[in-house]
């Protein structure tokens, strides 16, 4: 590589929904700042008030490909088509980087964001927010979910979509089930050599996010989802502590009742209470089990991407 990767050929994934007027100016920008370097993969994740065209890329004077998805597949799954397509059809570049299109993820941070790549033996860049343009609600709730994620699966994920890959860790990631569950989850679970760098995130260029609270629940769900062993794991240690616990006070309650320290009712109610503790923590062991299997079973060791592609529209270097 140079020293920089945006100063040779780069490939930008970026997955858009119904926003063609904020991409159009990220587009401009990105060009402003990378000119020819930055090759732009379009993902447009079955749009259809605001279908993305190769318009928007022409008119920025962009190199690149605008892939129209059959239906939408959502964020998490748009990004796997498009680095998928990078995969297969663009092995000659050396460096990827995820973005959003609205603007919050700047394209001016990508300079920033590859950096680590000239000094560490790493594979992948991630953003790590050192600001956001969020409503407290937002705010906590994210909070919320980060403390829930590290209790559940003992690792902590403080990073999105916003990251650079070489082209060794970019085909590892393809060839992963995960990928198409959650990004970050799979970037995690990878074992690749991750850096991450603090970066400040940006306010929308246009219009207003069509995630919601019930889409960031899923989100969060289904990066939970990528680390299904190590929840089962978790929850199975704290049932098996409580029926332990449940155990040891049922015996204790009989033994008491044996020597004559119950007091009339307390006996019956206090076993009632426990044994519905013990069919309670049973029940949410097996529970976890078989939603772990499900997870497992359901999913494909490979995903085509081909198979959600309903056309991909080039823009040469001549068009523009």
């Amino acid at each position: 590589m140079k020293k920089n990767s945006t100063e040779a050929r780069f490939a930008v994934v970026m997955p858009i929904y119904e926003d063609r007027e904020a991409s159009a100016r990220l587009f401009k920008e990105l060009y402003a700042e990378y000119g020819a370097n930055a090759y732009v993969v379009v993902v447009d994740d079955g749009s259809i008030a605001e279908p993305v065209t190769t318009e928007g890329l022409i008119d920025a004077k962009l190199d690149g490909a605008v892939i129209t998805l059959k239906r939408n597949v959502g964020h998490q799954r748009a990004i796997a088509v498009g680095l998928s397509y990078v995969a297969d059809q663009l092995p000659e570049i050396e460096c990827t980087v995820v973005m959003d299109s609205d603007g919050e993820d700047i394209p001016s941070s990508i300079r920033t964001l590859v950096e680590p790549f000239q000094r560490q033996q790493i594979d992948v860049v991630v953003a790590q927010r050192k600001s956001r343009v969020e409503t407290f609600k937002f705010k906590g709730f994210y909070l919320i979910y980060k403390a829930l994620f590290r209790l559940l699966t003992g690792r902590s994920i403080s990073f999105g979509n916003f990251m650079a890959l070489r082209m060794s860790a970019l085909k590892r990631l393809v060839a992963m089930q995960e990928l198409w569950t959650h990004v970050a989850g799979c970037v995690l679970t990878s074992k690749l050599r991750v850096c991450t760098l603090p970066i400040d995130r940006g306010p929308r260029y246009a219009g207003v996010s069509k995630m919601n609270f019930v889409g960031l629940a899923l989100h969060g769900f289904r990066a939970l989802m990528v680390f299904a062993e190590d929840v089962l794991v978790r929850v199975g240690i704290v049932c098996a502590g409580v029926a332990a616990l449940t155990i040891f006070c049922g015996v204790s309650a009989i033994a008491l009742k044996l020597a004559g320290f119950a007091t009339p009712g307390w006996f019956s109610v206090a076993m009632g209470i426990l044994l519905l503790v013990f069919l309670q923590t049973g029940a949410l062991t097996l529970m976890t089990l078989m939603l772990t299997g499900v997870v497992r079973s359901g999913a494909t060791n490979t995903v085509d991407y081909k198979f959600y592609v309903s056309q991909v529209a080039h823009v040469k270097p001549q068009e523009t």
